[in-house]
């Protein structure tokens, strides 16, 4: 008597199980637009010789003068104290390993559970599945509790501190009559503008990017 013929069995959970938990189109795209805006960002920066040449610095004459030679220094070593910032700000990070260790956590849970996360695979934990409203709602109370509420947002806010006093009292002791704007670049354009602009583009087209 021969045996019954083996009917194939498609397994959708293996299927399922097989794709990849965050959108990796996306996330190349994210990792594309970074790299690219962090060269143009670069190729921007002035000589560090210039920065740091001693016959430019002089006492400023008054709080107004100071304030003059901050916007002016701004406009033109953009580049060169947004490194200086986030030089003390990794230093920070770097003498402290668990608000270090804490910071990556809760960046890759915004990068693998609602930014890069395939939108077609719903987040499943313990047995229950939750809508993106109700993941970002978890992921903004969790990042308020982890800036404002522990010793991280303390760290955070001292190391900025740290480096915006560097900033401006390099700015307001180094004279820019030598230094030359370019044409197309504002003369008031300042270090949070250049942060905005150049994190802004990369984040907001790999957002849309992510959840479409």
């Amino acid at each position: 008597m021969s045996s019954p013929a083996t009917l194939p069995v498609t397994n959708q959970q293996a299927s399922s199980q097989s794709q990849p938990p965050i959108n990796s189109h996306a996330f190349r795209s994210f990792l594309s637009r970074l790299s690219s805006s962090l060269r143009d960002s670069l190729s921007q920066r002035r000589p560090w010789m210039e920065l740091v040449d001693r016959s430019s610095f002089a006492r400023p004459d008054s709080l107004t003068d100071s304030f003059s030679r901050i916007r002016k220094n701004l406009a033109y070593f953009k580049v060169n104290y947004a490194a200086i910032v986030s030089l003390v700000l990794a230093f920070s990070l770097l003498s402290h390993p668990f608000s270090l260790l804490v910071l990556l956590s809760l960046l890759c849970s915004w990068m693998f559970l609602y930014l890069f996360r395939s939108s077609d695979q719903p987040l499943v934990l313990f047995g229950r599945a939750f809508s993106d409203r109700e993941t970002l709602l978890a992921l903004v109370l969790t990042t308020i509790v982890v800036v404002f509420m522990t010793s991280v947002g303390s760290l955070l806010t001292s190391a900025l501190t740290i480096g915006v006093a560097i900033v401006c009292l390099h700015g307001a002791f180094r004279v820019p009559d030598d230094l030359f704007l370019d044409e197309q670049e504002p003369s008031n354009a300042g270090l949070l503008s250049f942060i905005g602009n150049s994190a802004a583009t990369s984040a907001a087209a790999s957002v849309v990017a992510g959840r479409v």
